[in-house]
């Protein structure tokens, strides 16, 4: 009982930072959520970070996630098909959730080669962004796997979202782009 406090603790301090599991957090400044609708995504966050973590400590360190708007994220590695199953079930059951897109892959299915290539690939398209006037890049969380780009993030229009896919499609040795890019428009909250 004391180990799942402490877990759960740890869970709440880290949760003070700014700075994400993805190594960048969203500058409120940029995030065109309200702050009642940020509030919400972490406490969602939050709670499946330390319902993975109670269920296997390996997980706080090998899973992350990123909650928006209600859809989550996830990445990663794990040993087994079976866990892979088992974490999105358990992002499925977090309260608020509308949709989980799961980019966790499993272990041994990827050689370093192919990790850096990722690694080079992800640098890429984040500096590419950074570097677009026309683009918000801290609105985005990339993650790559096997040369296939997932895009987590909100645009403030249309002509962002066209231009962040755009920007992944020109990386070379790019497989495939899977965008979960939502408009800050089309944010639940927001169509009262």
């Amino acid at each position: 009982m004391i180990k799942k406090i402490n877990i759960f603790i740890f869970v709440l301090l880290t949760s003070c930072s700014s700075v994400g599991q993805f190594g960048a957090g969203v500058d409120i400044t940029f995030d065109p959520r309200t702050i009642g609708m940020q509030i919400d995504d972490t406490i969602m966050q939050k709670n499946l970070s330390a319902r993975l973590a109670l269920s296997d400590k390996k997980y706080f360190i090998s899973i992350q996630s990123e909650v928006r708007d209600g859809n989550i994220f996830l990445s990663g590695k794990v040993d087994q098909a079976e866990e892979k199953i088992k974490i999105t079930k358990m992002a499925w059951e977090t309260k608020g959730v509308r949709s989980v897109k799961n980019a966790i892959t499993i272990k041994g299915q990827s050689t370093f080669k192919g990790t850096a290539k990722d690694i080079l690939i992800t640098s890429q398209l984040r500096s590419a962004l950074i570097f677009n006037k026309k683009t918000k890049a801290r609105n985005y969380t990339l993650e790559t796997i096997n040369q296939n780009i997932y895009i987590f993030g909100i645009a403030m229009d249309k002509e962002e979202k066209q231009e962040v896919i755009n920007e992944a499609n020109k990386i070379f040795d790019v497989k495939k782009v899977i965008p979960s890019i939502y408009l800050a428009a089309d944010l639940s909250r927001n169509k009262l």
